[in-house]
């Protein structure tokens, strides 16, 4: 009931928190043109001013502000209704605590918020209260488009006064008309909290079943007739750290299943299994093909020679002629449209472009299975109980003829009944067919077969077929100028983002852009003098960047001596954990990869090296560095290969994957010494 959408590109969750300050301006600039220039003084409720002598949480001084109280009340009236009443307060404590002035309550036409009041509750002088008449309606401001949508909607009030030491809160109450009976808890968010309280009320005879994630079980106590309260108090604030896992995977959170009475689980579930059956239910008929979709499969089909020729003739149509258009209105967030309305309109979402994809598979004699997951690896784990809260996307898992087997295709499963099974993910047009991009690896979804759900773990792709093989053709010349052709052969996700980055760039001036930006990090001066790309659009082959530059001043003159840094260009050291703050979450690296940088750069003549860096060797469980500058005649040449083999380290490595980054940056600063063998003197 937080989550609509499988391909969803908002996340309701604590919207206060989670949306940024930029998405607003607009918002708040419409406010501004009809906000009354000041709110009504008007007593808060009891339960703000019980907060107002209330001893605050723990918090920093870099704590901008601290969540006094929330509650959710959740009254479960019958199986298609649910209402929900929702209450939160929050002290300001420094200016940057001033966005949570702005309330915003997400609905759609599922959903009808009432009772919307806010106040304020100020350090001196008397309260204020804004009423929900004194907002606004609007239309979703981080999704594209969305004001061309009435039935997802925003309601946004503005509370005065949001000033430190002040007092803010809201309450509204939500109605639900639910396509699942389940309901997840949020407890912990951005800002420390005092009190959380959740109280379930439900019908007679009906049941629950709680989960709990990311905390400690917490007994419920009976508070009436089939009622019960769980509160949660201490709760500390998730600051986000780089390179961190979603906050779906690290908060707080219970997650609750509503039983109807009679044994019926009508719309609910508590196991993976029966999620796949819902789930299989929701899309039964969608794949059917048309008399058009047949025609088209065998015009894409019909030259390819081989059975694996055909699904990529396939895949390549589905990724690249059927355009990412999400409209996920009612059940629509969940169920994807007919395979029949999808290839008509040539536009869908990931879940309609994987309805799609497996409607033309089965006309050439391929079955394929539903994979329902997060885009962001961690936010699903094993621990977590069945629930649609946890998965915001869509692929698909093809079943590969027996005996079928190929290089290209890597992304593969053996399955105990259903035999190989290879992932694709048709939306992402920049990763080829039969691979996965990095944050779909090594991460958990929900396979839907006809047996019904089972979570699976997605395969980790070899850290080969990600990456950047860099080779370097430069001279050095006496007064420290280098020179000389880079090329750039780059791989899996390394390939994609290049591409991704250049799809509407027009200008050739601008396609080299990305070659600037990685010149900057490791030269003070340069000059590319000239740059190419290819493959672009061929995502099957390597992308290719090729350029040539000049470096003035490279090589720092010390008397007879140059002093050159081997390493010319390429950052793989990080400052990530060089905080003061102990690290609180694990690192999670977008997947596994290596990369590897060969540069020889021939000396100026009447040089010799007069010294070397070491050789560097560095091997964790995790990742690997090795590096070595050698001398061939007169040329001086540097190699080296940075491996990434787990997509994550976690929290007990991270003194690990410190050292190994120093390890790095220390190798990428050494420099080799040439010494003049004539005097300059002689040379005059």
């Amino acid at each position: 009931m937080k989550n609509r959408s499988l391909c969803n590109r908002w996340r309701h969750a604590r919207l206060t928190e989670v949306t940024t300050a930029s998405a607003w301006i607009t918002v708040l600039c419409v406010l501004a043109l009809a906000w009354p220039g000041r709110s009504a003084a008007a007593d808060a409720p009891a339960w703000m001013h019980a907060l107002v002598n209330a001893s605050v949480p723990s918090h920093d001084e870099k704590t901008d502000a601290v969540e006094m109280y929330s509650e959710r009340i959740v009254t479960v009236q019958s199986a298609d209704k649910i209402k929900t009443l929702v209450r939160e307060a929050y002290k300001i404590i420094r200016p940057g605590g001033r966005d949570l002035g702005t309330v915003a309550i997400p609905f759609d036409m599922a959903t009808r918020i009432t009772n919307l009041h806010a106040w304020c509750i100020p350090a001196q002088g008397k309260d204020y209260e804004v009423k929900e008449k004194d907002g606004a309606e609007v239309a979703m401001p981080a999704v594209q488009g969305s004001e061309l949508i009435t039935d997802v909607r925003v309601k946004v009030l503005h509370i005065p006064a949001a000033d430190p030491g002040n007092l803010i809160g809201y309450e509204y109450e939500q109605e639900d008309h639910p396509f699942v009976l389940q309901d997840i808890w949020y407890f912990q968010g951005s800002h420390p909290a005092r009190e959380s309280r959740y109280t379930l009320q439900l019908p007679a005879g009906w049941e629950y079943k709680a989960s709990w994630l990311n905390h400690s079980e917490v007994a419920p106590a009976r508070a009436g007739n089939n009622q019960w309260q769980w509160v949660v108090n201490g709760a500390p604030a998730i600051k986000n750290e780089l390179e961190m896992p979603p906050h779906r995977g690290v908060a707080g959170q219970m997650i609750v299943s509503f039983m109807p009475a009679g044994g019926s689980l009508g719309t609910t579930f508590v196991s993976w299994r029966e999620m796949g059956r819902w789930y299989t239910a929701l899309t039964r008929g969608r794949r059917e093909a048309s008399p058009e979709i047949r025609l088209k499969v065998t015009a894409l089909t019909t030259p390819a020679a081989t059975p694996l020729a055909k699904m990529q003739a396939l895949a390549r149509f589905v990724q690249r002629d059927v355009r990412y258009v999400a409209i996920e209105l009612g059940i629509g967030g969940y169920q994807p449209h007919p395979a029949v309305d999808v290839f008509t309109h040539r536009y869908g979402d990931c879940k309609d472009k994987v309805t799609l994809m497996a409607s033309m598979l089965k006309e050439i004699g391929i079955e394929s299975f539903y994979v329902v997951i997060n885009s962001e690896r961690g936010a699903v784990t094993p621990e977590m109980p069945a629930h649609m809260g946890g998965f915001d996307h869509a692929i698909l898992a093809i079943q590969l003829p027996v005996g079928l087997k190929d290089t290209s295709l890597v992304a593969l499963m053996e399955h105990s009944k259903l035999g190989t099974l290879l992932f694709f993910d048709p939306t992402d047009e920049w990763t080829p067919f039969g691979r996965l991009s990095g944050p779909l690896q090594a991460n958990y979804g929900l396979l839907v077969t006809p047996d019904g759900g089972e979570l699976v773990e997605l395969p980790k792709l070899a850290p080969s077929l990600n990456g950047i093989l860099r080779t370097a053709k430069l001279t050095l010349t006496p007064s420290g100028t280098l020179a000389g052709e880079i090329k750039e052969v780059r791989m899996g996700d390394r390939a994609s983002s290049q591409r991704y980055a250049l799809k509407s760039v027009t200008k050739d001036t601008d396609k080299i852009k990305p070659i600037e930006s990685l010149l900057a990090q490791s030269l003070a001066s340069y000059r590319v003098t000239k740059a190419s790309i290819g493959n672009l659009d061929q995502t099957e082959l390597p992308f290719l960047f090729d350029y040539s530059l000049v470096a003035d001043n490279y090589a720092k003159p010390a008397g007879n001596l140059l002093l050159v840094r081997p390493r010319v260009v390429g950052l793989k050291s990080s400052d990530l954990l060089e905080t003061k703050e102990p690290r609180q979450f694990p690192v999670v690296f977008d997947g596994p990869s290596r990369d590897m940088d060969v540069f020889e750069i021939t000396m100026p003549p009447g040089y010799e090296v007069d010294d070397l860096p070491q050789p560097v060797s560095a091997e964790f469980g995790f990742a690997s560095y090795h590096s070595k500058a050698e001398v061939n005649g007169n040329v001086l040449r540097y190699a080296r290969t940075f491996e990434v083999k787990e997509p994550s380290v976690p929290l007990a490595k991270m003194d690990d994957l410190k050292k190994l980054y120093r390890i790095i940056a220390n190798d990428e600063r050494n420099t080799a010494v040439l010494k003049a063998t004539v005097p300059a003197s002689a040379k005059n």
